[in-house]
């Protein structure tokens, strides 16, 4: 009878250690509510693509200040902003995707609650960082192109202030969270962290506005205003390359206009697809009902905005015509690019003055002087400056053999 009594005992023991297990799990910060959670094959097919991020990305961004620490060529001002984008990125693939890579292997959140939030401060701060980088970089070539009379290339002094003001301003939004406006905590099945999108309180959506335009929305729109400008002037100019020159050069000159015409759509587009998923994500969650965004729903944008670590540094590193005459040199056991292939910034003087003066570029011998007296010289001379400009600032790679201004 007293055995009885003990395991009645026991029995109802355990039954009350597993309501609090549930109710503590109830409770845990660090469950996600109102999920469903992801199956055992969902979270192996995240970290199958969370660990192709985490390895690509991070040989990429490497791989890019290698090559920057190798040749001298490229330390200019513009080239400074495009490290600091791959710094950002880097410091995503060695302090964030490791994370929620293990979490996801495991099928849940491994390092705490404090890890959690650090988890979500770190990402937001790098990943915005990147993009105000990327705005940054749009505005330098804007005012190179159209707002000076020649492109500066050794004002390092206001690339890192650039640089600085990137981190400061991210910092303005990422440290709130920690200090009580909205807050960092899981996100979609519990195995990343962010910034509590499904918060209903005035606090947090207020938060999350501010967020949305001044980190997502303003920097965007910052891009689609300078590299619209720019197109308007290469367009234009490339109007007058055709009517100067006939048709000596209106196939060079249209090839030009669409190849800058691919990589601007390219730019703003890669931007689109890694950002804004995850912007109307969060947005969504904070104004839709309760339980509106599923866990797949969620892990799908967070996925794509992590796959912005391997994307940059391929379309605004790798593919401009500096950074990849250094690469294929670097492949040829380090050796330094001819002098021929390092990027000119400054436009050529004789195709100035043929464009100019309107006589055919084949019928100038080696010293015959420009016609300064002609017309068109005054009328056009800054225009063909800042397309002359615009190609160099602007297209990223120029396949061997359709040469270059």
């Amino acid at each position: 009878m007293v055995v009885q009594r003990w395991n009645l005992n026991f029995s109802t023991s355990d039954s009350s250690v597993l309501n609090l297990s549930a109710n503590v799990s109830l409770r845990d910060p660090l469950v996600p509510q109102d999920t469903s959670g992801l199956s055992r094959t969902g979270h192996t097919v995240v970290a199958v693509f969370l660990g192709f991020i985490l390895v690509t990305g991070f040989l990429n961004n490497l791989l890019v200040l290698i090559i920057f620490a190798r040749f001298q060529v490229l330390r200019t001002p513009i080239n400074l902003i495009l490290l600091n984008i791959s710094v950002s990125d880097m410091l995503v693939c060695i302090f964030g995707t490791p994370f929620s890579f293990a979490a996801s292997l495991y099928g849940r959140w491994l390092i705490g609650n404090h890890g959690c939030k650090w988890y979500g401060f770190a990402n937001a701060l790098f990943g915005i960082v990147s993009l105000v980088s990327l705005s940054i970089l749009s505005y330098e070539r804007y005012s190179a192109v159209l707002c000076s009379t020649k492109a500066d290339v050794s004002d390092f002094r206001k690339a890192w202030l650039f640089i600085g003001g990137s981190w400061l301003y991210s910092l303005v939004w990422t440290v709130p969270p920690l200090l009580g406006w909205s807050s960092y905590g899981p996100e979609g099945p519990g195995t990343t962290c962010s910034v509590q999108w499904q918060n209903p309180s005035a606090n947090s959506i207020s938060y999350v506005i501010c967020l949305f335009i001044f980190c997502l929305l303003l920097p965007l729109l910052l891009m689609v205003f300078c590299y619209g400008k720019i197109l308007l002037v290469i367009r234009g100019v490339s109007e007058y390359i055709q009517f100067c020159v006939a048709r000596i050069n209106q196939t060079s000159a249209q090839r030009r206009e669409n190849h800058i015409l691919v990589m601007v759509v390219f730019m703003v587009s890669c931007y689109l697809l890694c950002w804004m998923p995850y912007g109307i994500m969060s947005l969504a969650a904070t104004f839709g009902r309760r339980g509106l965004i599923s866990p797949v729903a969620s892990i799908v944008p967070s996925i794509l905005a992590k796959s912005s670590t391997v994307i940059n540094p391929i379309i605004y590193v790798l593919f401009n015509n500096q950074f990849y005459r250094c690469f294929m040199a670097l492949m040829r056991c380090g050796m330094d690019p001819h002098p021929s292939h390092t990027l000119n910034t400054q436009p050529s003087s004789r195709v100035e003055e043929h464009l100019a003066s309107g006589v055919p570029l084949s019928l100038m011998g080696p010293d015959t002087p420009p016609d300064h007296s002609g017309p068109i010289y005054g009328t056009h001379i800054g225009a063909m400056q800042r397309q002359s400009r615009a190609l160099v600032l602007v297209v990223h790679y120029t396949p061997q053999g359709s040469g270059q201004l």
